[in-house]
């Protein structure tokens, strides 16, 4: 009596799983794992049917020849799999390796081969020394076709999960590769080196950054650089820019270098927008994130290279910036541009665009500057700067200038 029951606490155990079976298999998981989603029954003839979705042995034992036959090994692997318990664990191997010598051609045999190497993850983390050989086996695996790329991402993710300290050199010799039916690879390899946080993940990242033949195996490094928060970090992005010529990957290096919250990356950029001999469009970009940074060293900087720069684009990108600063000083700064006879009407159309959008410059003053203006394109930016403004002042301003303005089209 006691051994049923033990049995039907079993069947209602993966019952339990099974029924979890539409939901993903693990957060941490890289790239696409085992299907997880059962089908619904298809062979509605067969006599088997009834007993699809309960107790899948029983399909094995009683209905060997049944369309569901091949596939009810992987489904109970999976739903023992979901149980988490080792022996459970073990039995979702033994049904995973059975179905790989009896049916392989089996429709959930890829699958399956994914569910292989999560099981033996999980083994292998709680010390069974066969499934951790078996991991590490499938990581350091040879070979082009695509469809191995992702069992070994994964026998890769388990292998770092399991022994960091095995998983790197193996994550190196794979980013080492420079075979073209290995890009796939290097890129999920990319992310997987980047989630171990030391020097010598840098180090390689930097490698890779620098020497990939595939430009999104090197892109992806330097996003990646951006999420290590290390002056070892910036100093390689610092050489990526400088060095490179790649415009691509230097436009990543400036955006990751934007996203480290160090002086000694602040500084970097700063001196790369200072250089006048880089490309435009890259010191351009280099304003742009410098303005992001919201800090009174920024603008200020901004405010100086302002009157360093010849280009009228590098000025306007600087106007643009010190706009997002958002302040009365940075207000101030953007009408005094926008009321200097000797910028470009261009440069003092936008500068009082801007100053107009940040709300810093009241509706009055803005009246006085279209009665004091002689500009008739400033005057027609000061009317659509006004049509901008929310404010009731705002509406009574562009009244006033409709009544008593003696040019017609004003």
């Amino acid at each position: 009596m006691k051994r049923n029951m033990m049995k039907a606490v079993t069947v209602i155990s993966i019952a339990a799983a099974f029924l979890a079976l539409g939901q993903s298999i693990a957060a941490a998981q890289v790239g696409p794992g085992p299907n997880d989603v059962v089908p619904s029954a298809w062979a509605h003839q067969d006599p088997a049917d009834a007993l699809y979705r309960e107790l899948f042995d029983r399909i094995r034992t009683q209905y060997s020849d049944s369309e569901y036959t091949p596939d009810s090994y992987y489904w109970e692997a999976f739903a023992r799999y979901r149980t988490g318990d080792t022996d459970e664990l073990e039995t979702a191997l033994d049904l995973l390796r059975r179905q790989a010598r009896r049916y392989p051609g089996a429709a959930t045999r890829e699958d399956a081969r994914s569910l292989a190497v999560l099981v033996e993850g999980k083994l292998a983390e709680r010390g069974n020394a066969n499934a951790a050989q078996n991991i590490t086996e499938r990581a350091q695996g040879q070979g082009c076709p695509e469809e191995e790329d992702d069992v070994r991402v994964m026998a890769l993710n388990a292998l770092l999960n399991m022994d960091s300290e095995r998983a790197v050199p193996i994550l190196e010799q794979v980013l080492a590769r420079r075979d073209a039916c290995s890009v796939e690879l290097r890129r999920k390899a990319v992310w997987l080196i980047s989630q171990k946080h030391s020097d010598q993940s840098t180090d390689v990242l930097l490698d890779v950054a620098r020497n990939d033949p595939d430009v999104e195996v090197r892109s992806q490094a330097v996003f990646w650089l951006s999420q290590v928060h290390s002056e070892e970090a910036v100093i390689a992005l610092d050489s990526i820019l400088l060095e490179s010529n790649d415009r691509e990957i230097q436009e990543k290096a400036i955006f990751a270098l934007s996203q480290h919250n160090s002086e000694r990356a602040a500084a970097a950029l700063r001196s790369y927008a200072r250089r006048s001999d880089v490309p435009e469009d890259l010191r351009d970009n280099a304003i742009f994130w410098i303005g992001q940074s919201h800090s009174a060293e920024s603008q200020q900087f901004l405010r100086d290279l302002y009157h360093e720069v010849q280009s009228e684009q590098l000025k306007d990108k600087i106007i643009f910036s010190i706009s997002q600063q958002h302040g009365e000083e940075a207000g101030r700064w953007l009408l005094d541009r926008a009321l200097d006879p000797n910028e470009t009407t261009k440069l003092r159309k936008q500068a009082l665009f801007w100053a107009g959008q940040q709300g810093q410059v009241p509706v009055d003053r803005l009246g006085e500057l279209y009665r004091s203006m002689d500009d008739r394109e400033m005057q027609e930016q000061v009317i659509f700067v006004l049509s901008q403004r929310h404010e009731t002042e705002a509406v009574d301003a562009l009244m006033n200038i409709a009544r008593n303005e003696e040019d017609r089209e004003l």
